[in-house]
């Protein structure tokens, strides 16, 4: 059995994982990635959160101990067993004219994908065909499903207009993605009803215009109106975002006993299966709410 396993996370509230300071006009944005200003949650944030759901399990004390490592105080004794990947943008919901919203993604986006899948030992179809043209979306080929967001051989998601071109190698691969992502049959469907495969170029730009901005404000609690100069606006990943990244275990052995990576990794399967995760910040108002999914 492989020390690596991918991670699969779907949000079910808009995440917002800050960076802590403005670059721009929005006042609190998320953290994106330096050369591809793509956005992506960083793996401190993952660890924490299952860090703490961990250490509220006093049955399994000693091996929460081996995978996420002592408490501050001994940090010094030795590291976790775990170590937790940065989770990377996968498919961004878009609002569409057709079926509501798409799932866009792009060629980069799925090499990176299944770059990350292979060191996980999952075996997945080629990578679909690639857009030509700014102006060409791929959909899933003429099998079942059809595609959700066809209006006249054409896709229209946020303001931009793209010529349709179906895909049977995008089907493909759209297919296998969704036995990973979803474990019910009707939502496997609807993702490979709203995937769309657009140029890297086009997600570069969505990546920056599709996020959700939310303005919000503080109320003078002796006026009950709004506080002078306390209103600022905030970023978030959108409902329904993809994302993927990779845990891998090191064997532990010590004095006191032995413990194998498979075993580091189930625990951290347990801790997510069947039970949504909050993460990243502004979790008092619901933000960061996510499906978690550990591929075995």
């Amino acid at each position: 059995m492989t020390n690596t396993r991918l991670v699969l996370i779907q949000a079910l509230s808009p995440i917002h994982c800050g960076t802590g300071h403005a670059t721009g006009a929005i006042d609190l944005p998320i953290a994106r990635e330096n050369p591809s200003g793509l956005p992506f949650i960083p793996g401190s944030s993952l660890k924490g959160v299952l860090r703490a759901r961990s250490e509220a399990d006093d049955a399994n004390a000693s091996l929460s101990r081996e995978v996420f490592g002592p408490d501050t105080d001994h940090a010094a004794e030795h590291a976790g067993a775990v170590q937790f990947s940065d989770a990377s943008l996968l498919c961004l919901p878009v609002r569409s004219i057709r079926g509501t919203f798409a799932w866009m993604t792009s060629p980069y986006l799925l090499r990176r994908f299944a770059r990350d899948a292979r060191e996980a030992g999952l075996a997945l179809p080629d990578l679909p065909e690639v857009p030509a043209k700014l102006e060409e979306a791929h959909v899933p080929g003429d099998g079942d499903p059809r595609s959700a967001l066809l209006h006249e051989d054409r896709v229209y998601c946020e303001d931009l207009d793209f010529a349709a071109k179906r895909s049977k190698t995008l089907a493909t691969f759209g297919k296998a993605l969704a036995e990973q992502l979803f474990d019910d049959a009707t939502e496997r469907t609807h993702f490979i009803e709203r995937l769309c495969l657009v140029h890297d170029d086009v997600m570069a730009v969505l990546s920056r215009t599709a996020m959700q901005v939310i303005a919000r404000n503080r109320i003078d609690p002796d006026k009950g109106t709004v506080q002078r100069g306390a209103l600022w606006t905030e970023e978030a990943l959108p409902v329904e975002t993809l994302l993927a990244a990779l845990i891998v275990a090191t064997p532990v052995s010590r004095g006191d006993g032995s413990t194998e990576a498979g075993a580091l990794l189930d625990h951290v399967a347990r801790l997510v299966e069947g039970r949504a995760l909050q993460v990243g910040g502004k979790a008092t108002i619901g933000r960061g709410m996510c499906r978690v999914k550990v591929v075995s």
